[in-house]
């Protein structure tokens, strides 16, 4: 169970679940690709990208601590409406040739979005 909806049984921390892990690691990810984009997409394209990557594990890690199902189900579900904001983001940075290849990071963001949708299940009463 603990795979499947994150980790969330026995975490102690936001770090121990393996969902922001996954999350954390896509941002890492983000940022190594956007090091690359044109100088003029620095503060465009470049800055939503890693604001909405980064946006994903900080929901996960703040709702974590949150006492209230409704309250933590509502910063989940920022944290999935960021994961599909950033998949929009790379689709358009594909489409502007910004990323060749985009197969990796488009099957990292499919991961994270099938065990955050569990993770937030697991939440829900």
């Amino acid at each position: 169970m603990a795979a499947r909806n994150g980790g969330a049984e026995k975490a102690r921390s936001f770090q121990d679940l393996l969902v922001w892990r996954k999350a954390h690691s896509l941002v890492k990810a983000i940022y190594r690709l956007t090091q690359r984009f044109p100088v003029g997409e620095r503060f465009g394209l470049a800055m939503q990208m890693r604001r909405a990557a980064v946006s994903v594990p900080a929901n996960i890690a703040e709702g974590f601590k949150k006492r209230g199902v409704k309250d933590r189900l509502n910063i989940f579900n920022i944290a999935q409406g960021s994961l599909e904001e950033l998949r929009y983001y790379l689709i358009l940075s594909r489409d502007l040739g910004y990323v060749v290849e985009s197969s990796e990071l488009e099957g990292q963001l499919d991961e994270l979005a099938r065990m955050l949708h569990a993770f937030v299940a697991a939440h829900r009463p």
